[in-house]
């Protein structure tokens, strides 16, 4: 079963972008898509149409990070959200035998890591929040 798919807008003067290009790929960022297609709250928003430059730890090479969402809300409030599973968001346990699996983990979680603080700096210099969401906090979504 696969939770990709197209996201068709019921207000896309809100969409900053292209409205008919909007990709969801997972269920929770579809939901999130509802939540601010929907919400008087929420003035405008996009998917992934921001890049943000990051270096990787992993090849000390630059490359850009499309955080899942960008929203203003109608106080004028902005924000780039990304979402993620909870188990995503915190470092692997060393586990007694490291394996294949652990090092994708460990690898994962370093590449998130850098894309998350540079984020944070982007969002500080422009005047943004910057903010992860996992399936605790989608659930008031």
């Amino acid at each position: 079963m696969s939770y990709k798919g197209i996201f068709r807008p019921s207000n896309p003067k809100k969409y900053v972008g292209d409205p008919k290009r909007i990709v969801y790929r997972s269920l929770w960022e579809r939901k999130f898509m509802v939540y601010c297609d929907t919400s008087k709250s929420i003035a405008e928003w996009g998917s992934e149409e921001l890049a943000i430059p990051y270096i990787s730890p992993l090849d000390k090479k630059m490359h850009r990070y499309y955080p899942d969402f960008y929203l203003k809300t109608i106080e004028g409030n902005k924000f780039i959200i990304e979402i993620k599973p909870k188990k995503w968001c915190k470092e692997p346990a060393i586990p007694k035998r490291k394996t294949s699996s652990y090092y994708k983990q460990v690898y994962g979680y370093v590449k998130n890591r850098a894309k998350w603080d540079s984020a944070t700096r982007f969002c500080k210099k422009h005047g943004l929040k910057f903010k992860i969401l996992t399936e605790d906090t989608l659930g008031s979504y």
